[in-house]
């Protein structure tokens, strides 16, 4: 099971970072405006990324062995500079969430920005095809890994979703952000430091 979980953990983290998508779904959360369908769309975006990226790289690693070794370092400067940015923001930015505007958008409307938040985004692509998937060929159960990555996806989505009417007056001060950024940074660290020790 600690391949389910390293994938868990990895994913976990990897959404953990504060952008669009996150911001969107709980604002949709705290209107309560459409929030499974926000959430189920999430969910199953990043699933269909994610076993994409293990699955490609799956492939690849095993005509080029030397793509591991890459894969390893590259995914472990990649944590670094996310931890370091998660940093740079837990103690120089001012975060805050505010549900502006009580109109409810249709259905169709909210799945699109929803869609737009998740695809038209580059980062999503490095977090779940390049780096999910690169990291991926350091476990020999790779479809256990990208289980456990789905499921974190499936996780935090859903609690972002449904408990953003509880972190709703939490969010709205800065230093809450904060620390949610410091924490990031923290679990992103650690990560790359695993990476690397275990080359």
């Amino acid at each position: 099971m600690s391949t389910f979980f390293s994938g868990f953990a990895l994913s976990f983290s990897l959404i953990l970072a504060i952008g669009s998508q996150n911001a969107f779904v709980l604002k949709q959360g705290i209107k309560r405006h459409h929030v499974f369908v926000v959430c189920a769309v999430c969910a199953l975006s990043d699933a269909v990324l994610i076993s994409l990226g293990v699955a490609g790289f799956g492939a690849m690693v095993k005509q080029f062995p030397a793509i591991e070794t890459v894969a390893r370092y590259g995914g472990a400067a990649f944590l670094a500079v996310y931890a370091l940015l998660s940093f740079k923001s837990a103690f120089s930015n001012r975060h805050a969430m505010t549900a502006a505007g009580d109109t409810q958008q249709s259905l169709l409307k909210t799945v699109a920005m929803c869609l737009a938040f998740t695809w038209l985004n580059p980062h999503v692509y490095l977090d779940t095809m390049v780096l999910l998937g690169s990291i991926s060929t350091q476990y020999q159960a790779q479809g256990l890994f990208a289980f456990g990555a789905i499921c974190a996806s499936l996780v935090f989505f859903f609690s972002l979703g449904y408990g953003a009417r509880v972190l709703a007056p939490v969010f709205q001060r800065p230093q809450a952000w904060r620390v949610l950024e410091f924490v990031v940074g923290v679990m992103m660290t650690t990560i790359a430091i695993t990476l690397v020790a275990g080359a």
